[in-house]
């Protein structure tokens, strides 16, 4: 990894030279200028971490470089270096952008205390933006609607911090989307995310799954130092919420280190009292989809793209009627559904129009007849693994990534369905 990158602008030689001493010894890369012009010619040949910016400087002071690099949107964050008499002026800075300030003399440990906290809330906040681009592509919660924003914008929120995170709504939402979201915009990052999903842990089982048994590690122990998500929480038996919910907080001497996220529907007092006071610090509400209407065009376009390329077929065009009628529906099961429907339109719906026609009856269509089909595929091996492949990924869906679940549903055992999952390419979480 390429080192960090400082830029030191001040006009003493002896602060300078000190100051570049230091840090090259702490493994940072710098450049050092001693003017405010010397400084922004130096972002003109490459991009900085952060900058130590004296505030008294000949020419442009300290105050309106800082001002030129915002207004030229360079993002590195920027240490005021203050002398006893302007002090004021550093404040000043710190209001119109600057991270902090480090007065003369400087001290060394409070010089560099304060230049990696900088640098820490540099790297948090690109992890925020490179989380929301995610989240931009992401379909479940891609959309131009002022809900779908929002959503990014908490998203990356709760990312930023370590708080225990409840996310609320409706089933086919993008719950586990959202988690995983926090997940990688945090700095557990790198460490394990654990999904339990909790509607499909067997009563007796769950404490044993949840708290390990002898000779197998739990769900908690297997997410230490990593984040642990428990999808629909409300379904876990009351007794053992309220087991859970002193972990939480840390009040259980020699716990896994554990960020918690936890979903629900919409109403959470459906969550055992004890264990949502201490889920609920912060909470995230996914609008369904028929509370962001103007989504639904584009969510279709990304599916039926997206499913196109996974099923190597040519993608199909929606006709004006058509995501019309789409967009009048309510989606009771939310984007889960719409997926659901745009992979049956890819390989059901005749033409290379999709038609309102050709949606079912429900959404003003006429349904599909199922003599459609033979004329979608090259051969009858090509039709069936087709289905084959939507009866896996839609037991799966259901089942909320369960392969126990999802086998029963089929009427297999667990390791058939793995080997279908790995032969039908759906071996990544759906």
């Amino acid at each position: 990894m390429d080192p960090e990158r400082i830029l030191v602008v001040d006009d003493e030689p002896g602060v300078r030279a000190a100051l570049e001493a230091i840090l090259r010894d702490e493994g940072y890369a710098v450049v050092a200028a001693a003017s405010g012009e010397e400084g922004l010619e130096a972002f003109e040949t490459g991009a900085f971490d952060a900058v130590l910016l004296d505030v008294w400087l000949p020419g442009i002071d300290g105050l309106e470089t800082l001002v030129r690099l915002r207004e030229r949107r360079h993002d590195a964050e920027v240490v005021m270096i203050s002398g006893h008499g302007n002090i004021e002026t550093a404040v000043r800075a710190t209001k119109v952008g600057a991270f902090d300030f480090v007065e003369k003399p400087l001290s060394l440990e409070r010089t560099l205390l304060v230049l990696r906290n900088a640098l820490r809330q540099r790297r948090l906040e690109q992890r925020n933006r490179r989380l929301l681009e995610q989240l931009v592509l992401d379909t479940e919660v891609l959309g131009v609607s002022p809900a779908a924003a929002q959503l990014r914008a908490d998203v990356a929120a709760a990312a930023a911090s370590e708080a225990p995170v409840l996310v609320c709504g409706e089933r086919g939402t993008g719950r586990e989307t959202v988690a995983r979201g926090i997940h990688s915009g945090g700095r557990r990052a790198g460490e394990a995310f654990v999904h339990v999903p909790c509607a499909a842990l067997d009563r007796d089982a769950a404490g044993e799954a949840l708290f390990g048994a002898a000779g197998s590690a739990g769900r908690l122990a297997l997410a230490d130092r990593g984040t642990l998500f428990l999808e629909s929480v409300e379904r876990l038996d009351p007794a053992l919420q309220a087991r859970l919910a002193p972990r939480v907080d840390g009040r259980i001497a020699g716990a896994p280190d554990v960020r918690w996220l936890a979903s629900t529907g919409p109403d959470p007092l459906e969550v055992e009292p004890s264990l949502r006071e201490r889920l609920d610090v912060v909470r995230i509400r996914i609008p369904a989809l028929r509370d962001r209407r103007e989504d639904v065009p584009l969510l279709a376009e990304r599916f039926m793209r997206g499913l196109a390329r996974e099923y190597g077929r040519r993608e199909k065009r929606f006709a004006p009627r058509c995501l019309a009628a789409l967009t009048s529906w309510d989606w009771p099961g939310n984007v889960r559904e719409l997926r659901n429907l745009i992979e049956r339109l890819l390989l059901l719906a005749p033409g290379e129009v999709v038609e309102a026609a050709d949606l079912p009856e429900d959404l003003g269509g006429s349904g599909m007849p199922a003599e459609d089909l033979y004329r979608e595929f090259a051969s009858l091996a090509q039709g069936l693994e087709a289905f084959e492949r939507h009866a896996v990924r839609r037991a799966l869906v259901d089942s909320e990534g369960d392969s126990a679940a999802a086998a029963k549903r089929l009427g297999i055992g667990i390791e058939e369905l793995e080997r279908r999952k790995g032969r039908l390419g759906l071996s990544r979480p759906q």
